[in-house]
């Protein structure tokens, strides 16, 4: 019996990566995008779930990225 560990690893990076705020903020307050800047606002949670769920169709459905174990 295999399991298929591919769409678990790809969240578990992407949702450390696109958390607002920490590597970018899309808004961001004053300007479009700022970089580390550890805040948040509702809109840029709303930006970054829209882009998390984007990417991650593209790599686990269109890619099809598998981790066999």
């Amino acid at each position: 019996m295999h399991t298929d560990w591919g769409p678990a690893a790809v969240a578990v990076v992407m949702f450390i990566l696109l958390s607002p705020g920490l590597l970018f903020q899309l808004p961001a307050r004053t300007r479009v995008i700022e970089f580390g800047n550890m805040y948040t606002s509702g809109i840029s949670v709303l930006v970054h779930a829209v882009l998390y769920f984007c990417i991650y169709t593209i790599l686990v459905v269109a890619i099809g990225i598998h981790i066999r174990t």
